[in-house]
């Protein structure tokens, strides 16, 4: 992949370091035994709840320390679950979390990906009639709260559409290639990509009618419906990687067989199988291996947002 020197968005929020414990459920991302985040729009998880008067007199002393605005902590905490102001403010003091010059190589990766995705959707979304909303995208260590809740990393990378951020922790790319056999640059390119066809979802209104249908169905239907959610993700990052390729020339031989086999890797029959039990297809929540890696395929070759109705899809 092309990935070097190409323009970084400036859409990421750095919270590593900040660590996090407590417990929270988890929807919305790439699904791991052991760890399993599942189903699209973060229902699962409870609402992040602020801080009380010792937490805010706990920042004011750390601003004062480090001689920057108390406002910014605020107005970077109170939400429970916006963007990472302590951090962010931390490392312009040069008081940041350590990171690994590979870890920092990562980080930029992250941002070029993001910022190709942006590129992207600002182009297509208005063909289909709607203006692009840029995501924010959320670096993360251990755990991490959000519009959505609290996460933990074992979930995986995840989208919340209640604050339209993606959220990663970096571990996760190494754990894709060591564990789960879909190593390379364009399989973490692809999982990024999918997370943010999430939020093309939400900027469609998809997630919202897709919330609103799941509320009076069996969890067999739910799980259905789930199932044709992440199919489609899968589709809106072929049709990325499609026209990042057409327009920039970002994809070099090998990528789409690396996206192909992260596909395939966090297929439920083949995540089931791995984790020591039977394939049970009314369980599955994001789509069979050979299902994931056709839909990618789909909006790879064709790059119309239109050819990405799993809902309509007699078959998958």
């Amino acid at each position: 992949m092309r990935w070097k020197g190409r323009r970084q968005s400036s859409n990421i929020e750095d919270r590593r370091g900040m660590g996090g414990g407590g417990l929270g459920g988890m929807g919305g991302g790439m699904r791991f035994p052991g760890g399993l985040g599942g189903g699209m729009g973060g229902g699962g998880m409870r609402r992040g709840g602020g801080i009380g008067i010792f937490g805010i007199l706990i920042l004011l002393g750390i601003a004062w320390l480090l001689g920057i605005n108390p406002l910014s902590l605020l107005s970077g905490d109170l939400g429970g679950g916006g963007g990472g102001g302590y951090v962010e403010q931390q490392q312009a003091a040069g008081g940041g979390a350590l990171s690994s010059p590979q870890e920092e190589e990562m980080k930029e990766f992250v941002a070029v990906v993001l910022a190709e995705t942006e590129d992207t959707w600002n182009r297509l979304l208005p063909q289909a009639g709607a203006d692009y909303r840029e995501p924010r995208l959320v670096l993360f260590s251990g755990g991490a709260q959000s519009g959505c809740g609290f996460a933990q990393s074992a979930v995986g990378p995840f989208y919340c559409p209640a604050d339209e951020k993606v959220y990663i922790d970096l571990s996760f790319f190494d754990e894709l290639g060591r564990r789960f056999g879909a190593p390379g640059d364009f399989a973490q390119a692809y999982v990024i990509a999918h997370e943010v066809g999430h939020h093309i979802q939400t900027v469609l209104g998809i997630e919202e009618q897709v919330r609103k249908a799941r509320g009076g169905m069996s969890e067999t239907d739910g799980n259905a419906l789930s199932v044709r959610v992440e199919l489609q993700a899968d589709c809106f990052a072929g049709v990325w990687a499609h026209d990042a390729h057409q327009q920039s020339g970002l994809l070099e031989p090998g990528d789409i067989e690396e996206a192909l086999g992260a596909a395939s890797a966090v297929g439920d029959d083949t995540l089931q199988k791995q984790a020591g039990g039977r394939v049970v297809p009314d369980s599955f929540t994001h789509g069979s291996s050979a299902q994931r890696t056709r839909w990618f395929e789909t909006g790879y070759r064709s790059g119309n947002i239109e050819d990405c109705d799993t809902f309509s899809a007699s078959s998958l």
